[in-house]
């Protein structure tokens, strides 16, 4: 049996274990196990009672089994340990074009979440039709090699910064937009112990992000998994708390998603009512959810894979045409069970900086998304705590791969810089390759430089300019 799985993972052959694999998946998992509570609060904006909970119920499920799908695709076809779930920001632009109409108008918010779905669903295929044909990995091998470097540490910025801002390291300030955790406002006025639970999160992931530096220097496998565990155990000891289970909601979320979201998107067509505004609007609508999942994925795909090593001699990543056939069927199955667009995950990096280079990794993280299904989400039970350093840990290995940008160029080092500090500040990684090709595009024609080879990164520009001005993110 354990040679089987070697020999289909190509365990030995990219220099992991079966022990590494299935602890890199766990780590995977912890890392973006949130999604599985967060991805249907988002959907309906954090907006509750009436049909809002029946669309919360009908995600939740059909969350889980996207997850579980879309990563068994990376398991068993590409065989690469990344992992897939619901995209962030693309949830919550799901909710602001079609759930928060409703509730401002008065209608039924049912008939708005289906007709999400089928944007989605209409995103999916063209996704799928451009991932066959090979237009999406030309798109993706066009990208000029200053942004290839940028983009993986982008994304480590992007993945520390989720990690602070998660377990409040980092929070939101009216006068500069974000600062430090306030300690003396948390403990001002409370009794120690009260002090201490509303600091612990913090310190915590603190000790937490130190413990695996130190770890990782004394060459300990597995420092991350161990870390995780670690402040989990700490966090409930020291805070006298234990994590919730709720089995009764179980029934219901499988009948609301049996009712509503499993073929919604077929019963979403009044989308075109209106005529050709209403047309034209769902179709800017199609092309923004494909642009946004499009560049998400390339971005996740090359920052990882430049993390694991699995780069091919042009710096692509291996199997990028299976990895982004993969991510297309995922978000068609999401549509068509019940929730937005599913997308490539950047966590996945945690389980790569664990060890993981197979699809051994991938499959061990659709068990636990399966488990979901019958358990109190598992990211109820992890702390935000105990995954935050492994995020920020991350962005620290990351942040590596902008040494190899030509910064001696201006006309390299300034869309490399954009598109580095853009998907942070912007909490998108599609925002920050956006604005890296547009800036790349505009010096590359003022300076003369443009060459043919630079038209595909041009015609990405004028597509996210258009994004930028006809649609609100």
């Amino acid at each position: 049996m354990t040679s089987k799985l070697d020999k289909f993972f190509k365990i030995s052959e990219r220099g992991s274990t079966i022990r590494t694999e299935i602890i890199a998946g766990l780590t995977t998992f912890f890392a973006m196990a949130y999604i599985v509570a967060t991805n249907p609060n988002q959907i309906v904006g954090f907006t509750f009672g009436g049909a809002f909970d029946t669309i919360w119920n009908a995600v939740y499920v059909a969350s889980i089994l996207v997850a579980a799908v879309g990563t068994l695709l990376y398991a068993f076809y590409a065989r690469l340990p990344f992992a897939q779930a619901c995209g962030m920001g693309l949830n919550s632009f799901f909710f602001v074009s079609f759930i928060l109409p409703t509730l401002l108008s008065g209608t039924d918010p049912v008939q708005g979440y289906r007709e999400g779905l089928l944007v989605i669903l209409l995103s999916g295929i063209l996704f799928l039709v451009l991932s066959v044909t090979g237009a999406r990995f030309f798109i993706a091998r066009s990208l000029p090699d200053c942004l290839k470097k940028a983009i993986p540490a982008g994304i480590g910025l992007f993945i520390a910064f989720i990690g602070f801002k998660n377990v409040g390291i980092i929070q939101a300030n009216q006068y500069t937009f974000v600062q430090f955790f306030d300690f003396h406002g948390a403990v001002t006025g409370k009794s120690f112990f009260e002090a201490w639970v509303a600091i612990a999160p913090v310190v915590l992931a603190l000790l937490g992000l130190f413990a695996i530096a130190v770890l990782d220097k004394f060459k300990v496998k597995g420092s991350v998994i161990i870390t995780i565990l670690g402040v989990t155990v700490l966090y409930y000891l020291t805070t006298w708390t234990a994590p919730a289970f709720d089995f009764g909601k179980i029934g219901q979320s499988f009948k609301d998603f049996g009712s509503i979201g499993l073929f919604g998107a077929f019963k979403g067509f009044t989308l075109f009512q209106g005529g050709l505004g209403a047309v034209i609007n769902a179709i800017v609508l199609v092309i923004t959810f494909t642009l946004v999942d499009m560049f998400d994925t390339i971005g996740t795909l090359y920052g990882t894979a430049s993390q694991a090593g699995m780069l091919d001699e042009k710096g692509d990543p291996i199997d990028v045409d299976k990895a982004m056939a993969c991510d297309s069927i995922a978000t068609v199955t999401g549509a068509v069970a019940g929730t937005s667009t599913c997308t490539t995950f950047v966590e996945s990096a945690a389980g790569v900086a664990a060890g993981g280079r197979t699809g051994l990794t991938s499959l061990v993280t659709a068990i636990c998304f399966l488990a979901c299904l019958i358990l109190t989400p598992l990211a109820a039970i992890v702390p935000a705590c105990a995954t935050a350093p492994a995020l920020i840990y991350v962005g620290v290995l990351m942040l590596k791969n902008f040494a190899k940008v030509n910064m001696s160029d201006i006309a390299d080092a300034v869309p490399a810089f954009l598109a580095l500090i853009m998907m942070p500040l912007t909490y998108s990684i599609s925002n920050g390759i956006a604005i890296g090709a547009i800036s790349y595009t505009v010096i590359r024609v003022a300076t003369g430089k443009f060459t043919k080879k630079d038209i595909i990164v041009a015609g990405i520009a004028v597509l996210f300019t258009l994004r930028f001005f006809l649609v609100t993110m």
